[in-house]
């Protein structure tokens, strides 16, 4: 058998979300140990959080540059960290674990501001380092299954991409750990809800349709009086080779829970994924009745079939998804390289920065269109 690769993680300590997500998306196929951490800046709470999840004392540690420095020191250090930080604590880890010659697997959006993306972006190119990020929802099964099919020509050339990400947790203003990081524009950056889940959304349509936007129209809106950040974006694209497209993110739309969809139409037929029932396809040629493809089911493509770990009608979701990016950055982390293995990287997570950029400078001149 393969020895588990060694994971350490930056943030993610007691009473944090993503961080406990991470952990079980790395558990689940058996690639990853985790074993050293810095959950958090206060000393007492890293040692509590660490124990509880069976760290080390000596590998417990509560300032990032400490543990990266002696990491990279050690014969048994780790082989990549995991930072689950909020957006303005992204870059200085990810910066330090990559000059410590450490492979970095990083949450989104890549940064809080452009400048701190581009130092990233910067130090992954110099330390020539995996850099992975947790775009995951471009994880799921029959996600990869209709990149496939959109490449292969299957619904002919892309002609209207829409796509949105609804939720309602925001609708009232609300204070708790989850909620007052990503409304204050010193630890999520410029951006709210666009860059909370708009990056997901916009990752997901350039993901799928292997296409790429060069101008956008915006309007962010705070609907929640006094709140500082966005809550609702609607977003018109223009993408290379022609292609239209519409976005809108909102956190104040009663009634949904995390309603991702997508839907992407070209000149021979459409395809329609959504996120709250992400084991189905719909695929329908123009002319033809619609197609229900499923997880694992008839008519899968190689890639859609290639990270399934239960049979048809047997549910995958959200936490298997997330696990698929951390099996393929374990693959690509023991042989060096990324070939077949499509997961959103520098890049992706350049892009992103770039995107919630234009949509704040466009709304703030009156949704004027914006180049990227």
């Amino acid at each position: 058998m393969t020895a588990k690769l060694r994971l350490g993680m930056v943030g993610g300590g007691q009473g944090a979300f993503i961080g406990g997500v991470h952990r079980i998306a790395a558990r689940i196929d058996g690639e990853w140990d985790l074993v050293a951490g810095a959950l958090s800046s206060n000393p007492e709470r890293a040692r509590a959080s660490a124990a509880e999840l069976g760290i080390a004392e000596d590998r417990a540690y509560s300032d990032f540059n400490e543990m990266a420095r002696a990491e990279a020191a050690r014969e048994d250090g780790i082989d990549a960290v995991a930072i689950v930080t909020p957006n303005h604590m992204h870059a200085a880890p990810a910066i330090a674990f990559l000059n410590a010659g450490i492979n970095v697997i990083c949450d989104k959006p890549l940064a809080a501001t452009t400048e701190d993306a581009e130092a990233v972006a910067a130090a992954v190119k110099a330390s020539g380092r995996h850099f992975i990020l947790t775009h995951n929802y471009t994880g799921y099964p029959l996600t990869r299954q209709a990149r496939e099919m959109i490449a292969a020509g299957d619904i002919g050339a892309v002609r209207v991409v829409q796509v949105e990400y609804a939720q309602d947790w925001l609708t009232e203003e609300v204070h708790n750990k989850q909620a007052d990081w990503r409304t204050d524009p010193a630890k999520s950056g410029g951006g709210g809800a666009v860059g909370d889940i708009g990056t997901h959304a916009y990752n997901l349509a350039c993901f799928v349709t292997g296409l790429k936007a060069n101008a956008l129209a915006a309007d962010l809106t705070a609907f929640v009086e006094g709140r500082r950040l966005d809550d609702n974006v609607n977003v018109m694209l223009r993408f290379e080779g022609g292609a239209k497209g519409m976005l809108w993110a909102s956190q104040v739309a009663v009634g949904n829970e995390n309603a991702l969809r997508l839907r992407v139409y070209g000149s021979k037929g459409g395809l329609e994924w959504d996120q709250e029932t992400p084991n189905v396809l719909r695929f329908t040629p123009f002319g033809e009745p619609p197609r229900l493809l499923t997880r694992g089911g008839a008519g899968g493509t190689a890639d859609g079939q290639a990270n399934l770990r239960t049979p048809g009608g047997h549910p995958e979701g959200y936490l298997e998804a997330f696990a698929t990016i951390y099996a393929n950055a374990a693959a690509i982390i023991r042989d060096g390289s990324r070939a077949g293995a499509p997961l959103p990287g520098i890049e992706d997570g350049l892009s992103g920065m770039r995107f919630i950029a234009a949509c704040i400078e466009s709304s703030g001149n009156d949704s004027a269109w914006t180049r990227l």
